[in-house]
């Protein structure tokens, strides 16, 4: 049985996307950021709860203080990068519930009052929101180098606060030159579905 998506749409958003690891030095504008943004907000998460939060490191400063945190092998990508977005898990989403799930508001209160709850909650969410954004990047014809070696609790007491816990960071743009390592081997079929 054959997907709906074209097979182009399928080898841009899978079978061809890598993480890249050199950009060319076009920008990445708000607007392809905004395009993107529109894009993969509806993804479904549980009770539409959207915990994602996107730190986008433009300035100079910004970034030398982000380079600084990351480990020895990913500073030099991440300095030369477009552009760098800090993705985090907001643990107090929950606040914004009775808006984002109206026929049920006192879900706020009644699943998510205590803290060790949420948090569990929004990384599990905003985890499934990173993996959208990524493929939204890739959507707008850019390539995403999400990055997981870093000094999280740097990054959370620069960048961000108490309530927010960092998930990844990820490079943006047009990929450079030797910007793909070769694919990786993936598991197969059998070796991943059970049916019981």
């Amino acid at each position: 049985m054959s997907l709906v998506l074209d097979s182009a749409a399928q080898d841009l958003l899978f079978r061809e996307a890598r993480t890249a690891n050199s950009f060319s030095d076009e920008p990445v504008t708000e607007e392809q950021v905004q395009a993107i943004y529109d894009l993969v907000k509806y993804g479904p998460t549980a009770f539409n709860s959207t915990p994602l939060r996107i730190t986008l490191v433009r300035s100079p400063e910004a970034r030398e203080r982000l380079v600084n945190l990351m480990m020895e092998g990913n500073r030099a990508k991440t300095a030369a990068a477009p552009l760098v977005a800090i993705l985090s898990a907001d643990n107090e989403f929950h606040e914004e519930l009775p808006t984002l799930l109206p026929h049920f508001p006192q879900a706020k209160d009644a699943f998510f009052g205590e803290r060790p709850v949420r948090e569990q909650a929004a990384l599990m969410n905003a985890a499934l929101q990173a993996a959208y954004f990524i493929v939204g990047i890739r959507a707008a014809g850019l390539a995403a180098g999400p990055m997981g070696g870093l000094d999280f609790a740097g990054v959370q007491k620069e960048f961000l606060d108490d309530d927010h816990t960092p998930l990844m960071v990820v490079n943006i743009g047009k990929p450079g030159e030797d910007a793909w390592f070769a694919r990786g081997p993936r598991l197969s079929f059998d070796e991943v579905i059970t049916t019981v």
